[in-house]
């Protein structure tokens, strides 16, 4: 194998700016020409990246630096999409962390860079934001080292290369006060740093899937690094599963390389590089694919089990059908099981009534982020409350996930926030000033305690406070946890909202739909400021008589409605209500919209 390639990946927490960083070093590795147009954040190619300016999908891409061909994976840093990451850690030889100036090292940054210690891989820290005015690299940087020997590093990587940069002006260097020139120390340091691929050529040819990928026209693309041997186009090729057993054969039908942010077609590749292959149909993630004549699979890292589940079920309202054009339980179906094959942290069953679908994932914003897809596709669907998955121990006794939260709040919402957290069992681990005078605090809770609170801690720390999640472990089961305390108003007709019925509602609560929105029997229009539900009737209007009124008809000043996102509105329901999700609305609504049928569910759950 030549000297002449190097296999990367940036890791960092969500928005210290991996995909900035790339953009930079496209441009000045010549990558683009200088007339070509780019757009910023080119890595971040679907549109829920682009508009939420987080990476979801971890992608591959390449430059070339001075003779050297530089394969750059670009991970998500965000835990919910931590399936793609553990494995995407297995294509690389070394692993830039990115660290923000100011924040410092987050959870989501402890949990991939314990994936690449253990690994072995050796890391560049480079400091990201230096011109900051808050920035404090010194400590952040202290923090990093505190980090490594927390997580077990060898005294090889501990001894990591360090660059201060900033990827948005495209600088990077070892002196802490520059702040101008290029990124060249950084693609001398990973030229200098990290290894060459170590991979046997002359051997048979073994590859191990670590991405997946559908193409309308060659199918099935699975992409990994080529661990040894070489192969070419249209070679005899079978699929081994972690147990050797063959998932398929056949032939390697086209071959692609990374080039800038195409996919380029090869004729052939060796041991070390970075492909695409097609051609096969069921070989997926983790399986290795290989010579005919080899029988032994590579070893693949175990995927974290999902955590939390929902219902997706067919759209049953009496508006349903009216704004997607997917409605059926069949497209639900085809549409959930090609994401299950592509996405790996993703499991789906089907439900005895055929009609709906248990989705299990990571977390709610790996879920959310589905479901806005799916909507964008064109699809309806009714969505049921997060459930968290329980497990059980070597007793028999039952078991919950347990998530690591990290919060930063200004000192004034500190003991609010830690309140909150115990009604919802939570447990402090530490406290500390983060300086500036904010304090960051680290509980150990129960996931199902946390559902839904982060619009409330939100509220709870009027929109300063940052609250980062990690799963931890399975532990002990923490016994009941409040859920949420208010009431909902619901409508108790179908129809559209009147001004002069949702006037007096308001003094009733709080509101969710403004006038003129169409509504249904059963369709929640607000919430109660009490804790029970409360049906109610907003499309009331003034009956109209010959008589002149002696006090003038006050006009009708509504405060605008709460409009909530698809985030807010799964985290908001409760166990007997639903979302109605559409390509145009989100709706609230109980999931039994007959009043007579709640009554009854609710005097056999009593009853029980």
């Amino acid at each position: 194998m030549s000297n002449s390639q190097r296999n990367i990946a940036i890791i960092a927490h969500v928005d210290h700016g991996k995909t900035t960083l790339v953009d930079q070093l496209f441009r000045q590795s010549g990558t683009f020409r200088d007339n070509q147009r780019v757009e910023e954040r080119a890595m971040d190619s679907n549109d829920l990246e682009k508009e939420r300016g987080i990476t979801i999908l971890a992608k591959c891409t390449s430059v070339e630096w001075n003779g050297t061909h530089i394969n750059i994976v670009d991970t998500p840093g965000h835990a919910d999409f931590g399936g793609e990451v553990e494995r995407i850690l297995s294509m690389v030889d070394g692993v830039i962390l990115l660290v923000d100036s100011s924040e410092g090292a987050m959870p989501q940054t402890k949990f991939v860079t314990g994936k690449a210690l253990a690994l072995g891989l050796k890391p560049i820290v480079v400091v990201n934001k230096i011109d900051r005015p808050d920035g404090r690299a010194q400590e952040v940087l202290d923090e990093v080292f505190d980090l490594f020997v927390s997580l077990d590093a060898n005294d090889e990587q501990l001894e990591f290369p360090v660059l201060y940069a900033s990827g948005r002006n495209g600088y990077a260097s070892e002196d802490q006060e520059a702040r101008e020139g290029t990124l060249t120390p950084l693609f001398q340091k990973i030229v200098d740093h990290v290894p060459p691929p170590a991979a046997d050529v002359d051997g048979p040819f073994k590859f191990l899937v670590t991405l997946l990928d559908r193409d309308n026209f060659l199918g099935r693309i699975l992409t990994g690094k080529v661990q040894s041997g070489t192969v070419k186009v249209n070679s005899p090729i079978h699929a081994l599963d972690r147990d050797g057993k063959i998932v398929e054969t056949g032939r390697a039908s086209k071959l692609m390389a990374f080039r800038g942010l195409e996919r380029v077609p090869v004729d052939e590749a060796k041991a070390g590089d970075i492909i695409s292959i097609a051609g096969l149909t069921a070989a997926t993630v983790a399986n290795t694919i290989a010579d005919p004549s080899v029988t032994e699979p590579l070893y693949a890292q175990p995927i974290d089990p999902p955590t939390l589940s929902m219902r997706f079920a067919v759209n049953d309202s009496p508006m349903a059908g009216r704004e997607g054009t997917k409605v059926t339980s069949r497209m639900i179906r085809d549409r959930l099981e090609r994401e299950a094959e592509s996405n790996v942290a993703i499991r789906v069953t089907e439900s005895a009534d055929k009609d709906s679908f248990e989705v299990a994932g990571r977390g709610e914003l790996q879920l959310g982020v589905l479901i806005e897809t799916m909507r964008r596709e064109g699809f309806e669907l009714g969505i049921s409350r997060p459930r968290v998955l329980f497990g059980e121990d070597e007793t028999g006794g039952r078991t919950e996930p347990y998530e690591t939260v990290v919060i930063d709040v200004d000192d004034e919402f500190a003991g609010t926030v830690v309140e909150k957290m115990a009604t919802r069992k939570g447990e402090m681990t530490d406290m500390r000033p983060s300086g500036g005078g904010k304090t960051r605090i680290t509980f150990s809770a129960p996931s199902r305690g946390l559902i839904g609170y982060h619009g409330e801690f939100l509220s709870d720390t009027r929109g300063t406070g940052i609250m980062n999640r990690l799963f931890e472990k399975y532990g002990p089961y923490k016994g009941r946890i409040e859920g949420r305390k208010n009431g909902v108003l619901i409508s108790n007709g179908t129809g559209e909202a009147v001004a002069y019925a949702l006037g007096p509602l308001e003094e009733r609560g709080i509101l969710f739909v403004g006038v003129g929105t169409p509504l249904y029997e059963g369709m929640i229009i607000g919430e109660n400021a009490k804790p029970e539900d409360l049906e109610v009737n907003p499309m009331k209007s003034k009956q109209l008589t010959n008589f002149r009124s002696t006090g003038k008809d006050d006009a009708i000043r509504l405060t605008p409605p709460k409009i909530m996102t698809l985030e807010q509105a799964i985290a908001y329901i409760d166990e007997d209500e639903m979302v109605e999700v559409t390509p145009k609305s989100i709706r609230l609504r109980k999931a039994l919209l007959d009043p007579h049928e709640r009554k009854k569910a609710g005097r056999k759950k009593e009853a029980a």
